[in-house]
């Protein structure tokens, strides 16, 4: 089979694998749907790597049950199963691991697509504990997104304990910006969308955003006060774009014993301590999720009818990953999809 493998420095490769097949544990993939992700521009960015770092990439995967190892029980997967893949793995026997949380993995994680082979190639081959039943009524494309981005804006509001008569503002309209505000909608709550691009804010609009603001043009604490009775601030907020700035103004817009969630991931950020203490907020961070939360995440997008489709403005064949990933750093789409037959 063909895989896709970045090199770093800017540089990705298509290279032969034998087709994998299954140790007694294990499971074979068929993807159907693989996702971009941000995070893969900072592996194709990365410096040079050593021929032992590089592996297959994509660590959104869905598809389908091709082959099962031998002590794979039937209650776990069959062939023909629909499935998501839990895009980590671990020592299996931590505290972390055994409660789902194997990306916190306190010995050996793996994190397919990083250090493991992922899921830009046609098969995948995972250990049979990691893959989740994607629900009848969700497209592969929808597992796809639930894998990662998707499912990591769905456990950032699960960590904010978000309730339906709270205020949010969400910080950054990417993938999992856009998934932040059409789940926040779903909870119940009112939505405040911030993002220097109109399309995007444009895409937070048609997703359900009460408000949407562009920083460039609009001071976002002034313009946030000015929304929320007695010019207080929000209850929440969620910041998903690791811009040093918003972070600080993320911190910023919440009211007093509310709470600012960051989920974008690298960078520093500079705040005042007393806005912290005086006014006694909460600061907190939510790394992607566990394989209950992205179990649970499929399952409320299955129950409350939630068009996470909508999130994908472009579908390529893995033949064009050239193409969609300059196109993807240009910022000129949304969230791109590799499609397999």
């Amino acid at each position: 089979m063909k895989g896709l493998v970045f090199l770093g420095e800017g540089k990705m490769e298509f290279r032969e694998y034998a087709d994998p097949t299954p140790g007694p544990d294990e499971v074979i993939v068929r993807m159907k749907a693989s996702g971009m992700c941000g995070s893969d521009l900072n592996h194709l960015n990365e410096p040079k790597r050593r021929e032992d770092q590089i592996v297959i990439e994509g660590h959104e995967p869905c598809g389908v049950i091709a082959e099962v190892g031998s002590a794979v029980r039937s209650s776990e997967a069959k062939v023909g199963d629909r499935v998501m893949v839990y895009h980590y793995d671990g020592c299996r026997t931590c505290t972390n691991c055994r409660s789902g949380w194997m990306q916190n993995c306190d010995h050996d994680r793996i994190a397919f697509g990083g250090n493991g082979h992922g899921a830009h190639a046609q098969f995948m081959k995972v250990p049979a504990h990691t893959i989740i039943k994607l629900p009848d009524e969700l497209s592969f494309k929808a597992g796809a997104a639930v894998g990662c981005g998707s499912g990591t804006a769905y456990a950032a509001l699960k960590r904010i304990n978000l309730a339906a008569d709270e205020t949010i503002s969400v910080f950054g309209q990417g993938p999992v910006g856009l998934s932040c505000t059409m789940f926040a909608k779903a909870f119940g709550a009112r939505v405040i969308a911030l993002d220097v691009g109109e399309e995007r804010l444009q895409m937070a609009r048609d997703f359900g955003a009460d408000f949407a603001i562009n920083p460039l043009k609009d001071d976002p604490v002034e313009a946030i006060r000015d929304l929320t009775r007695g010019g207080l601030g929000v209850e929440k907020a969620v910041e998903c774009s690791s811009n040093p700035i918003a972070r600080q103004q993320a911190m910023k817009v919440v009211r007093q014993w509310g709470t600012t969630c960051l989920v974008g991931v690298h960078g520093a950020m500079e705040f005042e301590c007393n806005e912290l203490i005086t006014k006694q907020k909460s600061l907190v961070g939510s790394l992607t999720f566990s394989k209950n939360i992205q179990d649970e995440c499929a399952q409320f997008v299955a129950e409350r009818g939630i068009n996470v489709d909508a999130l994908f403005t472009h579908e390529f064949s893995l033949d064009q990953a050239a193409e969609a990933y300059e196109l993807f750093e240009q910022r000129k789409i949304g969230k791109g999809v590799f499609i397999f037959d």
